[in-house]
């Protein structure tokens, strides 16, 4: 059978691939998470002093330690004073969070948040918060976190088998679904730089958790 007359047919071209979005100007709230020694602090003010937008840095233990006199220090152990003070450490920085969200301002949270212990776990943060909050666990290796707690002092230097305990129980992250960042050899900035590629990622395609 004869075509019909006419020149050829144009097919349609596949559509461009969408861009990842780009972090750096968009009103985020980061949950950043990792044992003592991770670098979380650091790498938190470095992300938030180089964004596009306004952003805010809060950390849980800047906000507990505002208590001065009763300040339940958990290194003298985990009690009732030391959980209610954490709690209520937690719910002033999702209220910060939650004003500055509201006024247009980014913030990133860092605090140690453990796998295995509902009371400093991830609920709280996504209740105080609210639901679209990104973490993201920071974890380097426990040979690394050793050396950068050394060099702490006062009452933010732990010891050895304080900091190996807590490292490992940090490792119960690995299979959680949560973005996991190994620094162990990276900087600050280059950190701060996966972690934008990272929450590139997450804005896409939002962690279940």
């Amino acid at each position: 059978m004869p075509l019909p007359p006419g020149g050829p047919v144009a097919m349609p071209s596949a559509p461009p691939a969408a861009a990842a979005p780009d972090p750096s100007g968009t009103t985020l709230a980061v949950l950043l998470i990792g044992p003592a020694g991770a670098g979380k602090t650091s790498v938190a003010k470095y992300w938030a002093d180089h964004r596009r937008v306004p952003t805010a840095h809060i950390s849980l233990d800047d906000v507990r330690e505002w208590v001065r006199s009763g300040f339940a220090d958990p290194q003298s152990g985990w009690n009732d004073n030391s959980e209610a003070q954490y709690r209520l450490a937690r719910r002033t920085c999702g209220f910060a969070a939650r004003n500055f969200l509201a006024n247009g301002i980014s913030c990133i949270l860092d605090d140690a948040v453990f796998p295995d212990r509902p009371v400093v776990g991830l609920g709280g943060w996504k209740r105080h918060v609210g639901p679209g909050l990104l973490p993201v666990v920071l974890l380097p290796g426990l040979d690394i976190v050793l050396e950068r707690n050394a060099e702490r002092s006062g009452n933010r230097r732990l010891s050895d088998e304080e900091v190996a305990r807590i490292h490992g129980r940090m490792a119960g992250w690995y299979g959680s679904g949560l973005p996991i960042i190994d620094n162990s050899q990276l900087d600050v900035p280059e950190t701060a730089r996966v972690l934008d590629d990272v929450l590139a990622r997450s804005i896409a395609s939002p962690p279940q958790w």
